[in-house]
């Protein structure tokens, strides 16, 4: 497996690449309390700016940031690095500058931590400029008013919740039910297709997933598009909090400066949330419902409303959002649903029953989906879609009570269509190919719609319903034999 570093604490300050200010700039201060990850800082000539970094203890090895000025001499600050031998009494030095983010050419198929330290054990990086993570979103006037599908190839997605090309999508499940793995098939199938860069931004995941994912893009051969960024759930929340910002001023630069369009996709939003309410309550906040933040509100606008379509080009986000026991009036989830385009639910019960992608069909949704923009015979199938696979739902009480046969000809009509429609949306991965021993399919709108269209016209009532699972297109189903009478009619 390919090693990934396990903290971003420096040996020296040198391996900090954040750049310096010259040394008569320095502002001294001195530690005046710490309480595990806040540290309070007196200053004795004037008081840094809010979002400055401070550099502390030994060869400057302990980063922290500016949360709050408290009084005239005074700063609260949280560490984006372990605090570890800090004591009351060290110096601390301003280093004049908020946390800053390398772009450029450079940082193409490179992988990063939050101080913008390379972990991908590669070449020094080169030819790069630094810039603030701090930035504003683009002004309304260079937003673009104009709606575009953007296909992912994965046919419940495209057929039942399209995303919008510099729009926001969620990825919402409990723990195990798939997100990473649709967000890393997204990754494979958009990256050739799109004439653009991807940007993986991994927020409190886990160092096995980013060594998996740096692996998996470079035997794709398709690294040479991609930027990597990552914050452990190992690291102090500061780093957490803060790498999602990174991220965008990274996206920003492609889409601004090189005119590209960016896939940003963010694994995890519900970590950023998290880590902010481990901040809020570290500074001494009082929390808000279910110890939530009180600013949580603020701060995931913040970052959301820096994702946009503008003149220029589209940053284009698919968010994986973890839901807390999967309830889905929690907080985090309510929040981030208000900025997204496109919410895509997972279901653990239909994980449960083999039907991958587990995207539940009746509670995704998307704004796209409207006569206006994917057109009125998509529309209009969408809607069909919908309706035969909510009659089902209604009809599986009385089917397991008093079994298939008790129901009419047109009800038994219904369930027939609604479980062909079932296994026809499943697809095989190609990031799953290793372990499934399934060829990966990447089905095109066109041939989703026609499989669809012609499910809800019974045109495949003799054959099994196990021809349509975890196929491409439609046509993959006619090399299947035909059903037995019998085993067609009692299929439940």
């Amino acid at each position: 497996m390919f090693p990934i570093q396990t903290s971003t604490l420096p040996e020296s300050l040198a391996e900090v690449t954040q750049p310096e200010v010259p040394a008569t700039a320095f502002n001294v201060g001195t530690v005046a309390a710490v309480r595990g990850s806040v540290v309070d800082v007196r200053f004795y000539r004037h008081l840094p700016p809010i979002h400055s970094l401070l550099h502390a203890g030994e060869d400057s090895r302990i980063v922290i940031e500016v949360l709050a000025q408290r009084d005239a001499h005074h700063v609260r600050c949280i560490a984006l690095t372990p605090t570890e031998g800090l004591a009351r009494g060290m110096p601390v030095r301003d280093s004049g500058a908020p946390l800053r983010a390398p772009v450029g050419k450079g940082i193409v198929s490179r992988m990063f931590d939050v101080f913008g330290n390379t972990i991908d054990r590669g070449e020094p990086l080169a030819g790069v400029e630094w810039r603030s993570v701090h930035r504003a979103p683009p002004a309304l006037a260079r937003r673009s008013t104009k709606s575009e599908v953007f296909e992912t190839g994965i046919k419940v997605i495209d057929v039942l919740a399209p995303l919008e090309r510099g729009g926001k999508a969620g990825m919402f499940g409990g723990a195990g039910v798939g997100k990473t793995v649709l967000l890393t098939e997204m990754i494979h199938n958009m990256i050739g297709r799109q004439d653009g860069v991807s940007i993986f931004c991994g927020i409190g995941e886990r160092c096995r997933e980013g060594a998996d994912l740096y692996g998996e893009m470079k035997a794709a051969g398709v690294l040479s598009r991609m930027v990597m960024i990552f914050a452990q759930m190992n690291e102090p929340p500061g780093a957490r909090f803060r790498v999602g910002d990174a991220a965008l001023t990274m996206a920003e630069y492609f889409r601004d400066d090189e005119h590209r369009d960016v896939l940003l996709l963010i694994d995890n939003i519900f970590r950023f949330i998290q880590a902010g309410s481990e901040v809020s309550g570290l500074m001494g906040q009082m929390p808000s419902r279910l110890g939530y933040q009180p600013t949580m509100g603020t701060e995931l606008a913040g970052l959301e409303e820096r994702i946009a379509n503008t003149d220029t080009g589209a940053i284009t986000s698919i968010q994986a959002v973890y839901v807390p026991a999967d309830d889905f009036t929690d907080p985090a989830a309510v929040h981030t649903f208000s900025h997204l385009s496109a919410s895509i639910v997972l279901s653990r019960q239909r994980a449960s029953e083999g039907l991958y992608p587990a995207i539940d069909p009746l509670q995704s949704h998307s704004m796209m989906a409207t006569p206006g923009i994917v057109g009125e015979r998509h529309y209009a199938l969408a809607q069909e879609i919908r309706r035969t696979l909510a009659q089902y739902a209604k009809l599986k009480d009385i089917i397991a009570m008093l079994g298939l046969e008790q129901l009419s000809p047109a009800d038994r009509s219904v369930v027939a269509r609604a479980r062909r429609l079932e296994r026809f949306l499943t697809q095989p991965f190609f990031t799953t190919g290793q372990f499934t021993g399934q060829a990966g399919k990447l089905v095109s709108l066109k041939d989703a719609l026609e499989g669809c269209e012609r499910i809800l016209r019974d045109e495949f009532n003799d054959r099994p319903e196990s021809a349509l699972y975890m196929i491409g297109a439609i046509s993959e189903a006619k090399a299947a034999p035909a059903a037995k009478p019998e085993v067609a009619t009692h299929a439940a």
